[in-house]
């Protein structure tokens, strides 16, 4: 009852056009959370983070011996002729293409996460929106 009288009282003081910035319920989070990534096993601590990098800059992922090399001057190489490291081994080049698709299936989730993150945040703040408007009307008719 106590608590009751010192939010009346609040309320009371407080004008008409500052019902918008009263705050009921708990607060929604300030930012949104951030997205770690699953890049799954078979990846060395960093290998994961390091190769999304080039994925998101949109170029290829290096090879072991081209670490260090731009990604012109490997495309240069390849058109002369070279043959790039773990381009021979089979076994080396099913690891590698394995890898590279573990990248690119955590990158798709990511931008599907983020999405879906988007569109909940969306209707939430609609949610948010019509309960402000509802609790305005319900304070100025109190009021």
């Amino acid at each position: 009852a106590e608590f009751a009288s010192e939010v009346h009282k609040k309320h009371a003081m407080m004008a008409e056009d500052d019902v918008d910035e009263i705050e009921a319920g708990p607060s929604m989070p300030a930012a949104a959370p951030g997205f770690d990534m699953d890049f799954g096993g078979a990846l060395r601590p960093g290998e994961g983070e390091a190769m999304a990098q080039y994925v998101a800059e949109g170029k290829r992922i290096p090879r072991r011996g081209e670490v260090g090399m731009k990604a012109e001057e490997i495309e240069a190489y390849e058109k002369e002729g070279y043959v790039m490291s773990g381009s021979r081994h089979k076994r080396m080049n099913a690891v590698r293409v394995r890898k590279e698709n573990q990248i690119y299936s955590a990158e798709e989730k990511r931008a599907l996460a983020l999405f879906n993150f988007e569109e909940r945040q969306q209707r939430e703040n609609t949610i948010l929106a019509d309960f402000k408007q509802i609790m305005a009307a319900k304070l100025t008719e109190t009021g």
